[in-house]
């Protein structure tokens, strides 16, 4: 989560990669004709996205931002079966984890839309939004204080 969180200070894909499932995990896991295509169109590039926004959230001082943790709710915490969104194979899923910082002595937070476990790691897969109303990027949830986690679906 510390990569992720550098991503978020710069607004910069580059360095909040090691935060995001594999572009090979998901290859293995989606049933659809062109998974590589679509993890760097559509995946990366929403991920890049909410990247910018949640750095545009944290403002002018975003560098000054510290992290102090990531809450996972694991009372959401469930296993995405084969065939489902279009899997060839299953994974663990837990939506709804709050990212915790302090911002000019200020405790706030945003949600991940999703982490999936693979191989004992949690990635984030979708930072801002599962499904999306929008072309920009997302935060999900922004919240003075620790915020409420809220379970959301898969796909």
């Amino acid at each position: 989560m510390a990569a992720l969180w550098v991503g978020v200070q710069t607004g910069d894909v580059a360095p909040g990669l090691p935060a995001f499932f594999p572009e090979a995990a998901y290859a293995q896991v989606k049933a659809i004709a062109d998974p590589k295509g679509d993890y760097q169109a559509r995946l990366i590039g929403e991920y890049r996205l909410d990247l910018a926004a949640a750095n545009a959230l944290l403002g002018a001082h975003a560098r000054r931002a510290r992290l102090i943790g990531v809450d996972i709710p694991g009372e959401y915490a469930h296993w995405v079966p084969p065939g489902t969104c279009y899997n060839r194979i299953g994974y663990y899923e837990v939506p709804g984890a709050r990212v915790v910082y302090d911002e000019d002595g200020e405790v706030r937070s945003f949600g991940i839309a999703s982490l999936i476990s693979w191989r004992g790691v949690w990635y984030v897969v979708h930072l801002g939004a599962v499904t999306r109303s929008t072309s920009g990027g997302v935060v999900d949830d922004p919240s003075s204080g620790r915020g409420q986690s809220a379970a959301s679906s898969t796909c």
